[in-house]
């Protein structure tokens, strides 16, 4: 409780100081800001220059934003979200662009390798959810991987008068982190495939993507962005749509709504006897942020978002299992994000969530149900991060991560109660398009009726976009 206690304070403490820290933009840079890169950090398609769905991202100055894909004066600026970033990065290369009539097909990747050594074991190793206790797995590991590797095509479309003549588009995109138990013989992972409509004021979207709710991310250098450590939030099939109130140049309120398909929790790392099943209703989710403060280049505008989901998922459990029988549980979030830029250079962001039945949000330390009393597994938890630049070239991120379900909720010996993780990177722009970085982590992670895991974890990354 006093852990928890902490973090609250330490996120209403961050809030303050962004009140007192005026309005939100970051820093001027001369090299491209984006380790937090727009296919894995940033839900795609926000229109505003500081959406709230995306930590803003640095650009030169000689930069602006080619008219080909924005008709909004407003958005002509040198500073842009991630999911904006990579906009700009595909539209200097359409020249190259597959054509189809009136759509362009714009493809685009990273090459992306990690290298990795933890004093003890995590799950699942090239990147960490929790660490394996030191009964099961307390010795040292090393990792090389390549499987972060991600391949997309963005495509954009014509306008649609049925829309208001909006912009039409879509994307799909996949890396190779669908077989996570043997690093040689990677699986293909779909991360999202959708099609949208959207102009200044307004977004429809049908297929796969991000989450709605708690949709920012720390900026960590390792694939899993502490999802089950405290970030919770994910990829699933959804029919959203988003309104932008403009009501001044300093003022803006982003209101999201989602239906979304009511993905199980997964437990073949524990049992082969209890299966989820699609419920007769969809989970729904639902955002509202405000961004207060101007809008334009050089302006620190502050972004202030609350968000919840609620719905209900199906589970079997077998004959086998400790408690056979079909229930029906729960699911529900009420989360709290904000973005606060301090200073050009410096700033503060941070999340923070409480509800049940998380695992399919990756809460609850991605646990949603105990196995032997199907009750739902309720957990509070979230993230703190401070982030600076250095120089134009050198920039670090440094933030605590907690994820704390309730101790009473979970009964199997190798349920986890408690995992947490502080964290410290550093990350270079060799050119804007390659980056290396560094990552230092603390873990601990507490289990129900056996040995805690306690690990260092030390990440090595390169990048490479195109």
């Amino acid at each position: 409780m006093r852990r928890l206690l902490f973090l609250a304070f330490a996120l209403v403490w961050a809030g303050a100081s962004g009140l007192t820290a005026g309005e939100i933009t970051p820093s001027t840079q001369q090299q491209t800001y984006s380790y937090l890169d727009a296919a894995n950090q940033t839900p795609a398609g926000a229109f505003q220059p500081l959406a709230p769905e995306a930590r803003p991202v640095r650009l030169p100055d000689v930069h602006t934003v080619p008219a080909s894909w924005t008709d909004d004066p407003e958005e002509k600026t040198d500073y842009y979200t991630t999911e904006q970033l990579q906009q700009m990065t595909e539209a200097a290369a359409k020249k190259h662009a597959w054509r189809k009539g009136d759509f362009t097909i714009t493809p685009y990747g990273f090459l992306w390798g990690n290298m990795v050594y933890e004093t003890e074991q995590s799950f699942v190793g090239s990147y960490a959810l929790y660490i394996r206790s030191a009964e099961t797995a307390g010795n040292d590991n090393f990792v090389l991987d390549g499987r972060n590797t991600r391949l997309g095509i963005d495509v954009g479309g014509p306008r649609l008068w049925l829309f208001d003549c909006a912009q039409s588009g879509g994307k799909v995109e996949l890396d190779f982190q669908g077989n996570f138990v043997t690093e040689n013989k990677a699986g293909v992972l779909l991360r999202h495939a959708y099609w949208e409509v959207k102009n200044e004021d307004y977004r429809l979207l049908m297929g796969q993507t991000w989450d709605v709710i708690s949709p920012l991310y720390p900026g960590t250098i390792m694939y899993s962005v502490y999802w089950a450590a405290g970030n919770i939030g994910y990829r699933r099939a959804q029919l959203r749509g988003e309104r932008y109130l403009h009501f001044s140049p300093v003022s803006m309120i982003t209101l999201q709504g989602s239906m979304n398909v009511d993905i199980v929790s997964d437990f073949t790392s524990t049992t082969d006897d209890i299966e989820g099943d699609h419920g007769g209703w969809p989970v729904l989710e639902g955002r509202a942020a405000w961004t207060l403060g101007n809008r334009g280049p050089g302006c620190l505008p502050m972004t202030v978002g609350t968000s919840a989901h609620i719905g209900n998922q199906d589970f079997d459990f077998g004959p086998t299992s400790p408690l056979p029988g079909e229930y029906v549980r729960p699911t529900w979030s009420v989360n709290a994000d904000f973005q606060v830029p301090l200073t050009h250079r410096l700033g503060v962001q941070g999340e923070f969530f409480t509800g049940e039945n998380l695992g399919a949000f990756l809460g609850g330390i991605a646990q949603g149900v105990d196995i032997n009393t199907a009750v739902p597994i309720r957990s509070t938890g979230g993230w703190i991060e401070l982030w600076f630049d250095w120089t134009p070239c050198w920039h670090t991120h440094s933030g605590f991560t907690i994820d704390d379900p309730f101790d009473a909720d979970v009964t199997t010996a190798s349920g986890r109660i408690y995992n947490s993780a502080y964290y410290a990177n550093l990350v270079y722009d060799v050119t804007k398009q390659f980056q290396m970085g560094v990552e230092v982590s603390s873990w601990k992670t507490l289990y129900h009726d056996q040995a805690p895991g306690d690990s260092v974890r030390i990440e090595f990354m390169g990048k490479y976009g195109f």
